[in-house]
């Protein structure tokens, strides 16, 4: 027999909390609660993002590694070698170290047909991605290719946020933790989860459209942080939310680590949604495969997410079965908050 849910949807949007430390609530009643308010703000449809920083193939669309890359003004380097990654995501973008590298980069990608990139980079020991010497090149870029660039900034101030908005920046992407422990165990920094909140009011002020990460289970798996990361996200006005989930890599002191479970990073969605029922919803890139790939996407599409990135083919077919309009871009999925 279907229970009904224990705790009132009315009380969790006025106290998302309950819904992730409960259990045993109807989560199916939830997400439609969740989905009923998208679906209301924005319509019934759904963007895929597929950009070319990872190899994607569907019945429906392939990516194109000339689209939209991402690049690393660190190459491999990082200072912190966090435990889930200890850099080895940065292996797999195109490096570029000086501001001449990333120019001279970013003409080959004209030549290919790009449309805009991603630039990152490793941290230095504050938590900062090195951005503001490049600022320079970025601007030069945007002006002479138009590409879209969105970045990813880690700790920042005003002074570089300020720079990337006047150099053209299309998003700033920032992954926020809502956790000290966490902070100083998985990431090794020694700052506060006040830095975080300083940069993401440094983006906001700066006018430069914010879209933050939300990892889920980065603390060894466990949820611990995520909700503090929401409330805080959501006094800054975010043009988009993206979440994402712990990924083990393999080589990494995380890799024999469970991740989050699908119903667990479906909470976050579904609290994401009720405190901040404006913001586009994104299930990001990061996310395990397989099976939890499957079962977690189609969670996010019965809550109502906006947009998912790397779209599992039983989550296209779920989208059009509950009759949302599809539309795929070769884009990062940060973009949503323009092509909704």
């Amino acid at each position: 027999m279907r229970l009904r849910c224990a705790i009132p949807v009315s009380s969790l949007q006025c106290d998302p909390s309950r819904l992730l430390r409960a259990g045993g609530e109807d989560l199916e009643e939830l997400l439609k609660a969740s989905r009923e308010m998208s679906w209301k703000r924005f319509g019934k449809r759904i963007w895929f993002y597929a950009p070319g920083f990872i190899r994607y193939k569907s019945s429906r669309f392939r990516s194109s590694s000339k689209l939209f890359p991402s690049i690393s003004i660190t190459g491999s380097a990082c200072a912190l070698k966090c435990k889930h990654c200890e850099g080895k995501i940065l292996r797999t973008m195109i490096p570029a170290l000086k501001p001449v590298d990333l120019i001279d980069v970013s003409r080959g990608l004209k030549d290919k047909g790009c449309a805009g990139f991603l630039v990152s980079g490793g941290c230095l020991p504050d938590g900062s991605v090195p951005l503001e010497k490049f600022v320079g090149a970025i601007g030069q870029i945007k002006r002479d290719f138009g590409f879209k660039i969105v970045a990813h900034t880690g700790l920042t101030d005003f002074k570089t946020a300020r720079r990337l908005k006047e150099a053209g920046v299309d998003a700033a992407l920032i992954d926020v933790i809502g956790s000290d422990e966490t902070i100083r165990e998985v990431y090794q920094l020694n700052v506060k989860v006040k830095d975080y909140e300083e940069s993401l009011k440094a983006l906001h002020e700066s006018g430069i459209p914010l879209v933050p990460h939300v990892l889920v289970g980065l603390h060894y798996g466990k949820l611990r942080g995520e909700l503090r990361a929401l409330k805080m996200i959501s006094r800054y006005d975010p043009a988009a939310v993206i979440v994402i989930a712990l990924t083990p890599i393999r080589g990494t002191e995380m890799e024999d680590v469970d991740p989050p479970s699908p119903e667990d990073i479906a909470r976050v969605l579904v609290a994401a949604r009720f405190m901040m029922p404006s913001a586009p919803l994104v299930l990001g890139c990061v996310r395990p495969k397989g099976k939890h790939r499957v079962e977690t996407d189609a969670l996010a599409i019965k809550g109502g997410v906006n947009a998912i990135a790397f779209p599992t083919e039983k989550a296209v077919h779920l989208a059009e079965s509950m009759g949302l309009a599809v539309t795929f871009s070769p884009l990062c999925c940060s973009q949503v908050f323009e092509d909704i």
